[in-house]
């Protein structure tokens, strides 16, 4: 089966190609070359890219947007394989065609379980995304597990689990009160006033933090057995929240290679420097800044300090901010799109596949067009086949409206 994607604008690691056509071949990228050269050719399929851009696939190696659909709300646990399966959905118009789905791993919480970050439900969720692939689906899905630290008994399943090639990705997480994401105690009792109000009334902050604070974590030593093991077994190992040098310093000796969401500019520089993968989420450059009042994604992906793009909670992000950073910030275009693409794809090992457009690479493929000045997703290509295809439309109506603005502003002009 030979496509030829036409009229596009394809973005490749170092430069934007037009006047070129991309040409794929069953599920592989087979040439890129000038459109004139292809008239003559046969091809199963032409498809018109109408001027948009050609960008690979997003790989996101961050999300928490499967625990929103299985939990829409507090008390409304959706069916595991049905909020996967409409999952996908929304994740393949969004651009995203591979996801890790980030599932937290804590233990009996201070407030109780969260209703989804369980060991029954993780396990329940890994074993969906594994079996999803022998089934009927739309896009590659991988299973990132987040290790709360004080889970010891989660160390085990981790690495049960890992042996049972469920995982992907496994990240080192300390939420504790004092340093990270809250090393501002303000910025903490906020978000837990925010979600346990009613607790905080009966236990007292202090309370609440005492209790936190003074919990028994892994030690080095079994954070840097489980980092091995998963090594030996081809699964990339990040932090997260890292917020001062000691800790680059011990993650790098646990074997630590991304670093999620470090809280300031000099420990983004710091982690980048040392050969870390760092991680933003795109949120952070839709909001302008942090909802924890900490690092700016977008001066850290202008500074070069931020190598990957992740949607953390919001997968609607991830094309707006590549357009944020270069039209707003001026960042070159083909840059930006590698933070969502092949840096992702470089930090789990499998840019020899997927991450870029280039001849023999899987043909994961995005058509972007602007519409109404945002850009949108108007066409999806999963191993090369054509999984979406989306057409604006206007009201006549409005159309209409708008041919007599239009008219009106040049008559003006002439004037």
């Amino acid at each position: 089966m030979t496509t030829i994607i036409i009229n596009g604008k394809i973005v490749t690691p170092g430069e934007i190609l037009e006047g070129n056509a991309l040409v794929i071949e069953n599920d592989r990228i087979k040439n890129i070359c000038p459109q004139e050269r292809l008239i003559p050719m046969g091809a199963d399929r032409i498809v018109d890219a109408e001027g948009g851009y050609l960008m690979p696939g997003f790989i996101d190696v961050h999300s928490d947007k499967i625990e929103q659909v299985i939990l829409p709300r507090p008390t409304a646990q959706m069916d595991f394989e049905l909020a996967l399966m409409e999952c996908e959905k929304e994740l393949l118009q969004l651009g995203v065609t591979m996801i890790y789905h980030s599932f937290s791993l804590y233990k009996d919480e201070f407030f109780g379980k969260s209703p989804l970050r369980t060991k029954e439900n993780v396990q329940k969720m890994a074993d969906l995304v594994e079996q999803i692939h022998a089934k009927s689906h739309l896009i590659h899905h991988r299973f990132h597990l987040r290790l709360e630290i004080d889970n010891f008994e989660g160390a085990d399943i981790a690495r049960n689990m890992m042996e049972k090639k469920q995982i992907h990705e496994i990240s080192f997480m300390d939420h504790t009160p004092g340093q990270g994401q809250y090393h501002d105690l303000m910025v903490y009792q906020e978000a837990v006033e925010k979600y346990h109000g009613k607790e905080i009334e009966e236990n007292g902050i202090e309370s609440i933090l005492e209790y936190h604070q003074k919990k028994d974590r892994l030690s080095f030593e079994e954070l840097k057995k489980l980092a091995d093991f998963a090594k030996e077994h081809g699964i990339t190992t990040a932090s997260h929240d890292d917020d001062c040098a000691e800790k680059i310093a011990v993650n790098e000796k646990i074997g630590v290679s991304i670093s999620e969401f470090p809280i300031t500019m000099d420990v983004a520089r710091l982690a980048h420097d040392k050969g870390f993968y760092t991680v933003v989420g795109a949120p952070n450059v839709l909001l302008g800044g942090s909802h924890s009042g900490n690092m700016s994604a977008a001066e850290a992906i202008k500074d070069g300090c931020a190598d990957i793009i992740c949607s953390d909670y919001f997968p609607q992000a991830i094309l707006h901010s590549i357009f944020i950073m270069a039209e707003k910030y001026n960042c070159p275009l083909p840059e930006v799109v590698k933070k969502a693409t092949l840096n992702p794809a470089k930090a789990m090992k499998i840019d020899k596949d997927y991450g870029s457009i280039e001849i023999g690479k899987k043909a994961d493929v995005l058509i972007i067009q602007k519409e109404n000045e945002y850009p949108g997703v108007t066409g999806v290509f999963v191993d090369g086949q054509q999984i979406l295809s989306l057409n604006y439309r206007m009201d006549e109506t409005a159309s209409s409206n708008a041919d007599l603005c239009k008219n009106d502003q040049q008559l003006k002009m002439a004037e």
